[in-house]
């Protein structure tokens, strides 16, 4: 089985998987699933589909939950720690299907160290599954993003502070 069929296994599985665990209690609260706000890092292993390489990623953003809803709004910045310098700023639009379920979508603007070509589109999109601390919440993360260069895929853990 190839990386990114597997990765879209876990991803459904992940999916399925939290919706099963939710009881009535948790149904009663399923709005209340975050402060105001959050920052927030991911740490990922990501693969480069068409390249054929491993590096490592950081992603760190900003976001707005919206008040009474199940959506978000933010900021977010990744690199990974590859022979490019791969970059991305952009902006994040998050959706909480079921309480502790984040599916993410963020487009933005990538651009290589010390390359002086043009910077591009790219596209993220992520799901993270949370486990409330208090005000931290933890949990994994699957993504899969579109650059010019390249298409790559991340797995890793996700760590966050809502206040």
């Amino acid at each position: 089985m190839k990386l990114d069929q597997l990765l879209m296994v876990l991803l459904i599985i992940i999916s399925f998987g939290s919706r099963a665990q939710i009881t009535d209690k948790h149904k009663e609260h399923d709005q209340h699933m975050h402060k105001n706000y959050e920052v927030g890092l991911a740490n990922s292993l990501v693969y480069f589909i068409n390249g054929k390489e491993v590096a490592y990623g950081l992603h760190l953003h900003y976001i707005h939950y919206i008040s009474h809803t199940k959506f978000g709004y933010g900021l977010g910045y990744e690199r990974i720690f590859d022979e490019h310098g791969h970059n991305v700023f952009g902006v994040i639009g998050t959706y909480s299907p079921v309480n502790s379920l984040l599916l993410s979508i963020s487009p933005g603007i990538t651009f290589e160290d010390g390359k002086s070509s043009e910077p591009g589109f790219a596209m993220h999109f992520e799901t993270t599954y949370e486990f409330e601390i208090g005000n931290f919440h933890i949990g994994p993360l699957v993504g899969i993003a579109y650059d010019p260069e390249d298409y790559h895929l991340g797995v890793g853990l996700h760590f966050g502070y809502g206040f």
